[in-house]
């Protein structure tokens, strides 16, 4: 089947599977998808968490992915050996980018070797203030950013 040019533009699915298939990465955002990877391992190796946590808000508020193509790509960087099934059921929906998600996940492997070897230097106290500070953090910028949609006046 043939689907013209103007289709991949006016469908959000489609555009972004052809510019996934494109790797038509501009340089900013090839900086910010390793600067994601990175950040993401430093926090896993650190304090146990990066994933979902890093990534997929990162991936919004960068990239301007929505929720379910940040999703996506993160369940492609993480758990793509143990997670096959929901990154096919992402990627059928037209939200995993394969190309976001191998830069991500080398930046997340040297990332979280650094955030590894620093947490074993520290206090577990000091480590666990500082997990806790992060999911703090996390959690009121997605609720206010979310909020803010929810109750505006389109909500």
């Amino acid at each position: 089947m043939h689907i013209p040019r103007t289709a991949y533009e006016t469908s959000p699915i489609l555009s972004w599977r052809y510019k996934q298939m494109k790797m038509d990465l501009s340089t900013s955002q090839l900086i910010v998808l390793v600067l994601v990877g990175l950040m993401a391992g430093v926090l896993s190796g650190f304090v146990g968490i990066g994933g979902g946590v890093v990534i997929v808000p990162a991936l919004i508020y960068f990239l301007s992915l929505n929720q379910l193509q940040a999703q996506g790509v993160t369940l492609a960087v993480l758990v793509m050996p143990v997670g096959i099934l929901g990154v096919m059921n992402y990627y059928k929906a037209g939200n995993v980018n394969f190309n976001y998600a191998l830069i991500i996940a080398a930046g997340f492997v040297i990332g979280s070797f650094f955030g590894s070897k620093y947490a074993l230097k520290l206090p577990d106290y000091k480590v666990k203030f500082i997990f806790a500070l992060l999911m703090i953090y996390m959690g009121i910028s997605m609720l206010w950013k979310s909020g803010v949609k929810w109750f505006g006046p389109q909500g």
